[in-house]
């Protein structure tokens, strides 16, 4: 029977027998010095929706968002001021900042940090003593702090996603041919009326060796592509689905269905006003009003322009207590699963929802806001000053 897969995942995800797996011990002193309640089990597993109509529901009215990194000082020096080290990891993406505690921020240096995400991509804070309270709590600066009506969450804090790969490996089997954990190129929540702005993952148990994470630069895939070829791409739009699939609740014999919403490839940010490629291997199904041929093509060249481009890539390694922020509006990431289960790691997840993603065709390049264009580029692009 067609439904029989997704109805098993659904009985899999609450077996009480997946509550017996050992949390990590840095993760169990973080979460009881943050008053979570152990008791009951961990995590907390949200009633997961079965019908697809349901889930469409859910955040289905366009909400007022203002962008953080809009309401910034462009010099960001109550930010980075206070910093006792700035450190750019690359040229085009990723920053690394020492000397502040994020749950210590003031609210000028939250809009700051948030504008340096917008310019960096994702920006990295080691050593932080941070609850998931406070986590939430920055969250909620950044946006509307998304509540996954799928994942595991901390008890008692909604919104608080828990990142706990073993977890996970025992509903789906992972191994070296089949990574586990998010070990493909992806984008936080591109279904969403309203998509993913901010995701801030803190992770308290790291494996010694292995368990990096990379991103990849929207900005700079974006300036990859010839001025003519992105004629092709401005404006166009693609269809973005969901991670999880659901039952059609009027032909629940059709099998498992996901969540489709329509945007723009290419988007621009709204702090910036940056143009950003915006597409990803794992949930962008095709491009609306090409056949299925044509959009295949563009979105394969698009989906390796992204994942091959190695200078425009941050691969970060991890240390116990560290905390990474990243935009998914300008990025793409993906977990390394070196470490096979070999050594626990563990961590909290809170994404902050953002704005009706939008095109603005007058928008300029990162390079091109920046004064970065090289010889060739102006030639290209007809610029003469």
């Amino acid at each position: 029977m067609a439904p029989a897969p997704i109805l098993e995942s659904i009985v899999d995800t609450v077996d009480p027998r997946k509550e017996t797996l050992p949390l990590p011990e840095p993760a169990r002193q973080r979460l009881t010095k943050a008053g979570i309640d152990l008791t009951k089990g961990y995590p907390y597993r949200p009633s997961v929706p079965l019908y697809l109509q349901d889930v469409y529901k859910i955040r289905n009215e366009e909400r007022l968002y203002e962008d953080a990194g809009a309401r910034a000082d462009n010099s960001k020096k109550s930010l980075l001021l206070a910093a006792t080290k700035v450190t750019d990891l690359t040229t085009h993406i990723g920053t690394e900042i020492e000397g502040l505690q994020l749950k210590d921020l003031t609210p000028e240096q939250r809009d700051e940090l948030a504008l340096l995400i917008a310019e960096r991509s994702v920006v990295f804070f080691r050593n932080q003593d941070l609850t998931p309270q406070q986590q939430k709590a920055l969250g909620e600066w950044f946006g509307e702090v998304e509540v996954h009506p799928q994942t595991p969450q901390v008890p008692g804090v909604p919104g608080v996603t828990v990142i706990w790969p073993d977890l996970f490996s025992l509903e789906r089997p992972a191994d070296f041919r089949r990574p586990g954990g998010a070990s493909n190129w992806h984008s936080d929540l591109v279904h969403e009326r309203q998509p993913a702005g901010i995701t801030h993952l803190h992770n308290d148990t790291v494996p010694p060796t292995g368990g990096d994470t990379l991103w990849a630069s929207g900005y700079s895939a974006y300036e990859k592509l010839s001025p003519e070829f992105r004629k092709i791409v401005d404006g166009r739009y693609a269809v973005y689905r969901s991670a999880h699939p659901y039952l059609d609740r009027e032909n629940p014999n059709a099998g498992p269905k996901y969540i489709e919403r329509t945007h723009p490839l290419v988007r621009v940010h709204p702090a910036t006003g940056w143009k950003a490629l915006w597409v990803n291997r794992s949930m962008t199904v095709r491009i609306v009003g090409l056949d299925k041929a044509e959009s295949d093509v563009i979105l394969n060249y698009l989906y390796d322009v992204y994942e091959k481009n190695v200078d425009i890539q941050v691969r970060f390694k991890w240390t116990p207590g560290t905390s990474a922020l990243w935009d998914n509006r300008i990025t793409i990431h993906n977990a390394s699963w070196d470490y096979g289960g070999r050594h626990p790691r563990h961590g909290t997840r809170v994404t902050s929802l953002a704005e009706v993603p939008y095109f603005d065709p007058n928008a300029p390049t990162r390079r091109q806001a920046l004064g970065l264009l090289d010889d060739q580029e102006r030639n290209e692009l007809g610029v003469t000053e």
